[in-house]
């Protein structure tokens, strides 16, 4: 066998040794091991407020759209126009 062929066995047994140790690596049963200080009740409680809260939004002082006074021929052409000049990006330069 080569270097590279033995290097290269002893780095997937050394990485698939920490994956195997993972989870005590990592803390895996971090939030079983926190009590909870309150109750069930307390926390639907709290779950329904909030819930409340975001249920109906609204943007309030929202202003219609402006309508526009020009044409749709009309800004076409210009955009031809600026396109021509060169003042405006296009294609793949922008």
């Amino acid at each position: 066998m080569s270097f590279s062929r033995t290097l290269s066995i002893a780095a997937v047994a050394a990485f698939a040794s920490v994956g195997a140790q993972a989870g005590e690596l990592y803390g895996a049963g971090f939030d079983t091991q926190a009590p909870s200080t309150l109750s069930r009740a307390a926390v639907h409680a709290q779950a329904v407020e909030a819930v409340a809260q975001f249920k109906n939004y609204e943007v309030v002082n929202a202003e219609p759209a402006a309508t526009s006074t020009v044409s749709r021929s009309e800004v076409r052409s210009q955009a031809v126009v600026a396109n021509r000049a060169g003042t405006i990006a296009s294609g793949n330069r922008s």
